[in-house]
């Protein structure tokens, strides 16, 4: 299964309802926010009420990308927020696999992401217990960078973590994700791919961003198609 989890960063805030309606539409299943504290990541975006207000606007899963110093603390308002998803970061989590666990007990899917530098084997104790492992294909903080190719490998990896250990956890990528980049990483293993900038089209351009997610989803499963 292929999954466009399409990235509210890059939609129009004053229309954010219709956008999410119209990549919907097209066919984007998942609905991805990022929010950053301008601490661990050099920008400010989101907090616990425009999840509410994105909840408001539909029933697809909300995979909500914490890119916080301190994620523990705001865990409950995101989950009274309406937030089905749950990714922290390890290279803020003292203790990861706590976290986790506080995410599943407030009802949430736990997952864990990990930036460009920091390696895959530091996952390997919580992979049992997740949800889905993120890997960030740009260093995070803005939208709109340049795709790392090698952080592909890592997609690799963990698909082969994924079968060696025999977990049925996903793997999701995020950064530089349009169609010239995703069929590499699902062919790399990636089945939820978080793209904002490839689809949405700019204000009052609902037209494009329906074919935007149309041609990216095309793509993908394509490129899908060659692993069966």
């Amino acid at each position: 299964m292929i999954d466009l989890a399409f990235s509210i960063l890059a939609a129009d805030f004053a229309n954010l309802g219709e956008d999410i309606a119209t990549a919907e539409r097209a066919g984007g299943t998942v609905c991805h926010v990022d929010v950053m504290d301008g601490h661990f990541v050099p920008n400010i975006t989101f907090g616990p009420p425009v999840v509410a207000a994105v909840r408001r606007c539909t029933n697809l899963p909300l995979d909500v990308h914490l890119m916080i110093e301190d994620p523990d603390r705001y865990i409950p308002d995101f989950a009274k927020a309406g937030a089905d998803w749950i990714i922290v970061h390890q290279e803020v989590c003292r203790h990861l696999h706590r976290t986790l666990s506080q995410i599943r007990e407030h009802g949430m899917q736990p997952a864990v992401v990990i930036n460009p530098a920091t390696p895959v084997e530091t996952l390997i104790e919580v992979l049992p217990m997740v949800h889905h492992v993120l890997v960030m294909t740009v260093n995070p903080g803005f939208g709109g960078q340049s795709f790392i190719p090698r952080c592909v490998e890592k997609v690799r990896h963990l698909a082969s973590l994924r079968e060696e250990m025999n977990l049925n956890f996903r793997i999701e990528v995020d950064g530089g994700i349009a169609v010239d980049t995703v069929g590499e990483v699902v062919r790399a293993g990636a089945d939820l791919l978080v793209a904002g900038s490839a689809i949405f089209a700019g204000p009052g351009n609902q037209e494009q961003t329906a074919r935007n997610a149309e041609e990216f989803l095309r793509v993908a499963r394509s490129a899908g198609e060659i692993l069966v």
